[in-house]
């Protein structure tokens, strides 16, 4: 029998890359599975909450916008709305009053939030919808937030890196202060998990997110 040889270093490429398969593969199984159990857990709340947003204010429940994907694919991601229902048209005379560094947009006490928008905010409940974009393959269970096509525009090149993977519901910046973190470290928490990511990684964000859910003091 004739013997093959093989070079170390292309062994040891191959055995990365089905080693990398193998974490895709169990990741979309988790996302779909983790998805559709917590969609049917929670239609209760997402009932609950979809008649309070009605009753205090005009406007559709849910609240869907553009943002980019994976390799720079736009999809529409949806968010329970926690705002007024003209609030990106109020949102140009806040600009001057913007917490967060870079092009991001954040205000703690920002007028445009209902009643019922900061408690869905402060709990994260506002972003549960997003089980259906994990669900359709826009997002994953774990990963940088979606960004919005104009932020994206104004990235450096290093932090495009972070569309190298889909985006997710949490990562290191939903579990390492939020608003506090300044646009830049956060942009390196992202670089930080594209590099770094496996299924104990994924795995341990997910965990330390359900803390989160009952209050985070970060969160706006």
């Amino acid at each position: 029998m004739q013997q093959v040889k093989v070079n170390k270093g292309e062994f040891i490429f191959q055995e990365g890359i089905e080693r990398r398969i193998e974490y895709y593969f169990f990741k979309r199984v988790m996302d779909i599975l983790c998805s559709l159990i917590g969609l049917i857990i929670l239609t209760p709340l997402f009932l609950i909450v979809g008649i309070l947003i009605r009753l205090e204010s005009k406007g559709s429940i849910i609240f869907s916008q553009e943002r980019i994907g994976k390799d720079g694919k736009v999809f529409k991601m949806y968010k329970f709305r926690s705002m007024v229902a003209n609030a990106e048209e109020l949102k140009g005379k806040l600009c001057h009053k913007n917490e967060m560094s870079g092009p991001m947009f954040k205000m703690k006490d920002d007028p445009r939030v209902t009643k019922i928008g900061k408690f869905i905010r402060k709990t994260s409940i506002d972003e549960l919808p997003q089980l259906f974009n994990v669900l359709k393959g826009d997002m994953s269970l774990v990963g940088p937030r979606p960004s919005l096509p104009k932020e994206v525009e104004k990235f450096d090149n290093w932090m495009m890196t972070r569309l190298e993977v889909k985006p997710g519901l949490t990562c290191y910046w939903q579990v390492s202060g939020r608003n506090d973190i300044d646009f830049e470290d956060w942009m390196k928490l992202d670089i930080k998990y594209v590099r770094e990511r496996n299924t104990l990684v994924d795995i341990k964000l997910i965990f330390k997110t359900f803390f989160v859910l009952f209050g985070d003091k970060h969160a706006s």
